[in-house]
């Protein structure tokens, strides 16, 4: 065997025998060398070994970390099949009370639909927003009127053409969080009774804006690694008219499924040629784990088909309720829709966050952020397989902060919700994200929080209690 094949096969024994664990940091290379007593050329063709065969990842001027086990014993899920009739919906009380459930902060969160906040620079961001109210332009609360502040969408159009797209910042229209953008964006281009596209498994707050609107859904089968089917789509398209499509592209929520960019590209195409406005919920787009980045949808959309809705909550501002629509072709009735709803989106919030894109150091944070997010995930990913019983499988994200379960069949999720609450734990049961309450047996897992010392146990206890409903 060559020198650092050896290498390799001794890093990979210390990874699958647990001494090397998800998350932590390979030796240096000059570390490697001494320790081994072989060249720098050897250490790093080990650990390109090591990296190809998916146990460790390189991470830009930080070196390389192990990243999850080769084998893994959970196989994942497979597309889903929703029922084939188009639902109205009445969704809304019956998510209410389940997510009501996750507000203790007694219970371990792994039902949250949130990050840790301790994940974010929010001292930083504190005295960006106490300067920006102390030096606010009165003129602000009219010149800041939508589309929003003029430098936060320069800096948002910057951040889109970082990522290969041509983004104008007149296209963009500042809101209030996401949620209101993909409403806004609902009302710009349905009405009371239209039909709607949605994958499925779907995030349950879609399915509540859908519902606010009156419109009826079309749940797409998905994947839960490379996420909506277009076959499937192309199909429904073929026989019905479709005022819009409402989908998650990268680690959707639930499922963590992330649609290849090849898929992307045919994904957008497929609806510029029926004229479908594909209204993207793209919250998750900078927790990738690897090095590369997911396609930006608006650079394959020279139509200006796609209404591309992001939000800074889950990536750097929980609780500052910033977010944006870049709507293409319908950036002035989504303006419009804004004007007409909440008037505008708050002054002070919107410069403190453009102050903080101009200073620098957003993608210094979002490095460390991914960093620690792949962390937590084999974490949990590694407890998962070592607690649950046969007959789990298991979806893979490369990025977001969820793990999609399908438990054994014989397993009622709603049943488990409340054992797993009466045990100090939440959960997000598979139910909530169907408009037809399918995923029956499914559950979803939040990995975002860095708590070990209270997620592993509680993992744990969710292994029994799933097996003792077998």
């Amino acid at each position: 065997m060559i020198r650092y094949q050896t290498l390799a096969e001794q890093t990979g024994q210390l990874i699958e025998s647990g001494v090397l664990r998800p998350g932590e940091r390979l030796p240096s290379v000059r570390q490697a060398c001494r320790i081994h007593d072989v060249s720098p050329i050897t250490v790093t063709q080990a650990y390109a070994l090591l990296e190809s065969r998916g146990l460790v990842e390189a991470r830009p001027r930080s070196g390389y970390f192990v990243r999850v086990r080769r084998a893994q014993r959970l196989p994942e899920p497979a597309m889903s099949r929703p029922q084939p009739d188009f639902t109205e919906l009445q969704v809304s009380d019956f998510i209410f009370q389940i997510l009501d459930s996750v507000k203790d902060p007694a219970v371990v969160p792994l039902g949250s639909s949130f990050p840790a906040p301790e994940l974010f620079p929010l001292d930083r961001l504190g005295r960006c927003l106490a300067h920006a109210a102390r030096h606010l332009d009165p003129r602000a609360t009219i010149t800041d009127l939508p589309p929003g502040n003029e430098e936060l969408r320069r800096q948002l159009a910057l951040r889109y053409l970082g990522h290969g797209a041509q983004v104008s910042p007149r296209e963009i229209v500042i809101t209030s969080g996401a949620m209101e953008g993909l409403n806004l964006c609902l009302q710009a281009v349905t009405r009371p009774g239209d039909l709607i596209a949605v994958e499925s498994p779907t995030f349950y707050a879609g399915l509540q804006a859908a519902e606010r609107r009156g419109l009826r859904v079309a749940e797409i089968p998905s994947h839960p690694r490379e996420g909506v089917s277009i076959e499937a789509l192309a199909e429904l398209l073929r026989h019905h008219r479709v005022s819009a499509c409402l989908f998650m592209l990268n680690f959707a929520n639930p499922t963590g499924a992330r649609m290849p960019d090849a898929r992307r590209r045919e994904l957008v195409q497929l609806l510029t040629r029926h004229q479908v406005p594909l209204i993207e919920d793209d919250v998750y787009a900078e927790l990738y784990f690897g090095d590369t980045a997911p396609q930006c949808s608006k650079a394959v959309d020279p139509a200006g088909i796609v209404m591309h809705v992001s939000s800074f909550s889950k990536c750097l501002a929980p609780g500052y309720r910033i977010g944006w629509v870049a709507a293409g072709r319908y950036a002035d009735a989504v303006q419009r829709q804004k004007l007409a709803t909440s008037i505008a989106t708050t002054v002070p919030v919107q410069i403190a966050l453009a102050d903080y894109l101009k200073q620098g150091g957003f993608d210094k944070h979002l490095r460390g952020l991914r960093q620690r997010l792949a962390a937590q995930e084999a974490a949990l990913v590694a407890a998962v397989e070592a607690h649950f019983p046969d007959g789990t499988r298991l979806a893979r994200p490369d990025g977001g902060y969820f793990l999609w379960l399908e438990l054994p069949p014989q397993v009622d999720a709603l049943r488990l919700h409340q054992a797993a609450l009466a045990a100090g734990i939440s959960l997000a049961p598979g139910p909530i994200f169907s408009a037809t309450r399918e995923f029956g047996h499914c559950i979803r897992l939040n990995f975002g929080h860095p708590d070990p010392a209270r997620q592993l146990p509680a993992v744990e206890t969710l292994g029994k209690l799933v097996a003792a409903q077998l």
